[in-house]
């Protein structure tokens, strides 16, 4: 079995200890065993971490990341949860490049004030 300390995970990974001792809590990493104080924890913590981050951009909770690891530790991604958080991100780039091009619109607009403009008025909802 490959094991890394703690130090060797934090600069290969660019997760704080204290990131790594907040995951072990939580229950999405295990160290394997201690050496003195410092945790041990198998090379495959790398990988449990990539996936970790990878969610975390996405918007997961670290709720919803746990479930995306099999009992024993590998990662297995619930392809469902995947599926819809795409599907929620798809909703809110939707809307952001509407708001997007709304205000664009409204900071070109010739109307005299944007009051008076009716793309800045949708924006605001009028």
């Amino acid at each position: 079995m490959d094991e890394i300390g703690i130090g060797e995970v934090v600069r290969r990974s660019g997760v704080p200890a204290s990131t790594l001792r907040y995951y072990e809590e939580r229950g999405l990493i295990t160290c394997v065993r201690r050496r003195g104080l410092a945790r041990v924890f198998r090379t495959s913590v790398l990988e449990q971490l990539a996936l970790i981050a990878v969610c975390r951009s996405a918007g997961f909770s670290l709720e919803e990341i746990l479930l995306m690891f099999a009992p024993d530790g590998r990662p297995s991604p619930n392809r469902a949860m995947l599926a819809a958080k795409a599907d929620e991100l798809d909703a809110t780039i939707r809307k952001l490049t509407s708001m997007r091009d709304d205000l664009r619109h409204a900071a070109a607009c010739p109307a005299p004030s944007h009051m008076e403009c009716p793309s800045f008025r949708r924006v605001l909802g009028q």
